[in-house]
């Protein structure tokens, strides 16, 4: 269970690991590759509690209760931020389809929403398909960023979270295994330091 100032992340096992969850208020960011399972981590955070939410989709497919922002301009995104768990898939899709600097305003106007509604509005980066000079950019306004990582061995796949940032506390300094279950993301108990 989340502490009051913050929110549950909807992960099994991330909230003790970041002392409670997301801090309230805050903008998250969550990198990695398509197939890392960042869009299940964005899910899982969207049905989490019982607090209402909001998940705009603008590159892949609409489920129930899902936003069509598909050809929605950047700027009316604030009138679909809707509940305390706002969900953007993807912040790629923006900076691929109307520029950085279209991406740099929604974000800064997240920051504001969220902080005024005490809200987390969750953004999804891809990596590897942005100019690195982008990446940094984007990377300077979250909050909160966390990275999905893959490694891939010879017989097996070894997941790990990093934590890059969490504004108002304290950035674990590991990083920490996890799996994808048909339930979602679970993170491991064990880890490794950095």
């Amino acid at each position: 269970m989340a502490q009051n100032n913050k929110r549950t992340t909807g992960v099994l096992g991330l909230d003790p690991a970041l002392e409670g969850g997301f801090p309230k208020g805050k903008t998250i960011m969550v990198m990695g590759s398509p197939l890392s399972g960042v869009d299940l981590m964005a899910r899982q955070f969207w049905h989490a509690g019982d607090e209402e939410g909001s998940y705009l989709m603008l590159d892949g497919e609409i489920e129930d209760g899902m936003t069509d922002a598909r050809d929605l301009p950047p700027d009316q995104f604030p009138l679909h931020y809707k509940g305390q768990r706002i969900v953007v898939d993807s912040l790629s899709t923006i900076i691929l389809k109307f520029g950085v600097e279209a991406a740099l305003r929604v974000l800064s106007a997240a920051h504001r929403e969220s902080e005024k509604a005490g809200s987390n509005i969750m953004f999804i980066l891809y990596t590897g398909i942005h100019r690195p000079e982008e990446e940094i950019q984007i990377l300077r306004l979250g909050d909160v960023i966390l990275e999905l990582r893959s490694v891939t061995f010879v017989t097996e796949i070894e997941r790990q979270l990093a934590v890059h940032r969490l504004k108002g506390s304290t950035v674990p300094k590991r990083l920490i295994p996890f799996n994808i279950t048909e339930k979602g993301i679970e993170l491991s108990t064990t880890s490794r330091v950095v």
